[in-house]
């Protein structure tokens, strides 16, 4: 099988171990063990000592109790049948899009996305129809396009909600409405959910799973719970036939995830209410400091995000993305991920879900960046 090169994770792998200022980061200030077994109220220091008895068997295959109760949670009207648990939401699309789609279907990808979406069913053969995202239309679908590149071959439509680069969700009506749409050729709707979880007003955040029976959610612990280090997952839906499906392909490619994870996992998704929390001031005050700096400099513009982690910068220099972001790194240390991993040039996706402090120094480093060249 031959794939594209994943740009994002190469980018990373190649710069994020040799920056001062990550802002390419996308998950929220990451939790230390100690720290996430504090938040729940556990003692340390007995609860690693129980942890330590933890025989290391292949555990549950399809998840723990605790683990299922704990995602579903996630979630209107969904059971353990629904779930399936997965090396972190990498591997949930990938299971996705390898069990379901064939060389002879179609599908429609947003872009910008992460790359899964649209690389994953190019190197099975599949015919890929782009849902470009713009600017102009603040990054959310165009509708009556959609509609067009749709047809009764259109096996799925992959949507990114709240979306990665840009920090756009999508509204409720919106979401219907593409549901009707994919209702119409008897498509799947396969979101992409893994910065879904904090609303800047406290307010759910609806899954493509509690409005559509053929919709699929993937998601994961790294986000907005700050356990990427789990390396934790899931796939959500409520038609039997994917579960069945996906079940079938994971014999191959899974088995089952780590017992340790699983246990942390299923212990952070019980105090969620308490991460969401701590991780919500984050996000909030951040947005706010992000916002001001865009306001403020004038050789930058953007369309202020309003979920997830990240945002789609845009800068007013005749310079390719890249060439910034590298020429930016080895003269200030700072890191972003340039837009041409997303197919946008004369943009930086910023990560701004981390330290305050770390952020405006690296933002400020980034305005005087713009003023020198």
């Amino acid at each position: 099988m031959k794939i594209k090169t994943f740009k994002v994770e190469q980018w990373m792998n190649e710069w994020e171990t040799r920056c001062k200022y990550n802002l390419a980061e996308t998950c929220i200030d990451s939790l230390t063990i100690k720290e996430l077994l504090e938040l729940a109220g556990e003692d340390v220091e007995e609860y690693m000592m129980k942890l330590a008895d933890t025989r290391l068997t292949y555990g549950h295959i399809y998840g723990s109790p605790e683990l299922l109760d704990g995602i579903a949670s996630l979630y209107e009207n969904v059971g353990h049948d629904n779930i399936i648990p997965t090396h972190g939401a990498i591997g949930a699309n990938y299971q996705v899009i390898n069990t379901l789609i064939e060389p002879t279907d179609n599908m429609v990808s947003v872009m910008p996305t992460y790359q899964q979406h649209y690389s994953i069913p190019e190197s099975i053969g599949a015919e890929v129809r782009l849902l470009n995202l713009n600017y102009e239309n603040k990054f959310l679908p165009d509708l009556d396009y959609l509609r067009s590149i749709v047809d009764d071959n259109t096996k799925m439509i992959t949507i990114n909600n709240p979306n990665n680069p840009s920090g756009s969700w999508i509204p409720l009506d919106v979401m219907k409405e593409i549901v009707e749409i994919a209702r119409s050729v008897d498509a799947y709707v396969l979101c992409d959910e893994v910065y879904r979880g904090i609303s800047e007003d406290g307010s759910y955040l609806p899954s493509i799973v509690d409005i559509y029976e053929k919709g699929i959610s993937v998601g994961s612990m790294s986000k907005c719970y700050s356990l990427a280090g789990l390396r934790l997952g899931w796939i959500v839906s409520r038609d039997p036939e994917v579960i069945h499906l996906c079940r079938e392909r994971r014999d191959y490619d899974t088995i089952s995830c780590a017992a340790i994870d699983d246990k942390l996992a299923a212990l952070a998704l019980k105090h969620k209410d308490k991460i969401i929390e701590r991780n919500r001031e984050i996000l909030n005050t951040n947005r706010k400091i992000l916002d001001d700096w865009v306001n403020a400099t004038p050789e930058v513009y953007y369309i202020r995000p309003v979920a997830g982690t990240t945002a789609l910068v845009y800068y007013k220099k005749d310079m390719l993305s890249r060439d910034l972001c590298v020429d930016l790194l080895q003269k200030k240390g700072v890191m972003f991920t340039p837009g041409e991993c997303f197919e946008i040039e004369h943009s930086v996706r910023i990560g701004y879900a981390f330290d305050s402090k770390l952020l405006k120094e690296g933002l400020d480093l980034f305005a005087e960046y713009l003023k020198e060249i």
